[in-house]
């Protein structure tokens, strides 16, 4: 029975050499790990704080066209939605439902007005009389106007009647069988019918001229009578109100056989074939925002085309209303008060010196920034100028190539170098 190996186990002498070796090797391994440590103390007695470089986010210094722009979100409008209002008070009748499709001119609503379609038979009865008295002047002034010549036709009769007697005294005193007395007064039957001729063409002018008035103002109060009268008609049709645009009722703000006031809101009408968006752009850029401007708007995974074309004067809440018309034709499938993200393109300029947009700008202000240096990064001052949604302009401080620290500072503090470990 074999116990154990004991009796084949024999002692072996190491080479001359080999612990020298062995402690050459103990030995470079100790001056490495010091080397290491060396760098890392002189690395960090350099920094004034230590940062891990996976909690940082770095951006590039570059030159290119700078697009300076504004996303903002909104929704989608019809960009013609007209209220239709009661014109009179008085009783509606409801002639169509929310949502139904009308076609321009169709008849929404009825109102009754007892008042005002009995205003219009008592004017209209008013306009039938004037016509009869102006009818009645006419002939008047026809009448007048034929006793007029009448007169004057008399007159110049008489004229030569007279003329003709003063004819026949004359040639009978040159005889000797008239008298002087029978030829002056034959002369006198002359003048005092030229007299009446001149007064009957006077009275005839001037009577003309009197009935022309008086026909005239009773024309000018049928005139003044029958554009009341078509005002009241204009009104009692208004009573009906009617589609002005193609589209789909939207909101209907009365029930039907209700009794409403003068200018109650009735029917809103809404024009789904010519669509805008609204959007809601933030303060800072209302001095920059102009009408005209082009703008993209993202519907879905597809982006249309549009322009500025109206600005509220005024800030709510810290924000600006903006309307975008679509360029072109409209999308389809836009439904009223759908959410869309639109770009608003303010400015656009090439060749400038531009930095990825980070939280930093608004930490330090835009006055300072982190340059790595290697695996440092060092507080440099800056200048910055305008900014875009992804970018922002660079005016001192930094040079093509340098990279920044665009987030992550909120832990470095005021520290000048900040070590950056992998």
């Amino acid at each position: 029975m074999i116990r154990d190996t004991s009796a084949q186990d024999r002692p072996v002498t190491p080479p001359a050499g080999s612990r020298r070796n062995s402690l050459l090797i103990k030995l470079g391994g100790a001056a490495a790990v010091l080397a290491v440590l060396v760098a890392l103390a002189m690395g960090w007695a350099s920094s004034d704080r230590s940062v891990s470089a996976d909690r940082v986010r770095t951006g590039e210094v570059a030159r290119g066209t700078f697009v300076r722009d504004v996303a903002v979100e909104g929704r989608v409008v019809a960009a013609v939605s007209p209220t239709l209002y009661a014109p009179v008070g008085g009783t509606v009748t409801l002639q169509v439902q929310a949502g139904a499709t009308v076609k321009r001119g169709a008849v929404l609503a009825k109102i009754e007005s007892p008042e005002l379609t009995n205003e219009l038979a008592r004017e209209e009865s008013t306009l039938a009389s004037l016509d009869a008295e102006v009818g009645r002047q006419r002939i008047t002034s026809r009448q007048a106007s034929l006793l007029a010549r009448r007169t004057l036709d008399e007159a110049e009769l008489a004229l030569t009647t007279a003329q003709r007697n003063l004819q026949r005294s004359e040639r009978g005193h040159q005889l000797g069988v008239v008298s002087e007395v029978d030829l002056l007064a034959a002369r006198d039957a002359v003048r005092s019918a030229e007299i009446r001729l001149r007064h009957a063409r006077d009275d005839s002018g001037l009577a003309t001229q009197s009935t022309g008035f008086d026909l005239t103002t009773r024309e000018r109060a049928l005139e003044r009578q029958a554009l009341v009268v078509a005002d009241l008609r204009r009104r009692v049709e208004d009573l009906q109100i009617r589609a002005p645009v193609d589209g789909i009722v939207g909101t209907v703000a009365v029930t039907d056989r209700a009794v409403v006031v003068a200018n109650a809101p009735l029917v809103t009408v809404v024009d789904l074939s010519r669509l805008e968006v609204e959007l809601e752009a933030p303060e800072t850029y209302a001095d920059d925002l102009g009408i005209g401007m082009s703008a993209d708007v993202a519907i879905g995974s597809a982006k249309a085309p549009g322009k500025i074309s109206a600005i509220s004067p005024e800030v709510v809440a810290n924000r600006v209303r903006v309307r975008l018309a679509f360029e072109g034709d409209q999308p389809a499938g836009l439904r009223q008060n759908q959410r869309v993200n639109a770009r608003i393109l303010i400015d656009e300029r090439a060749d400038t010196l531009m930095l990825p947009r980070g939280p930093f700008i608004e930490a330090q202000g835009g006055r300072t920034a982190w340059v790595v240096e290697g695996d440092v990064a060092v507080r440099r001052a800056i200048r910055l100028g305008t900014a875009s949604v992804t970018h922002v302009e660079v005016l001192d401080g930094l040079a093509v190539g340098d990279v920044v620290v665009i987030a992550g500072t909120d832990t470095f503090g005021d520290a000048e170098r900040v070590q950056l470990n992998d």
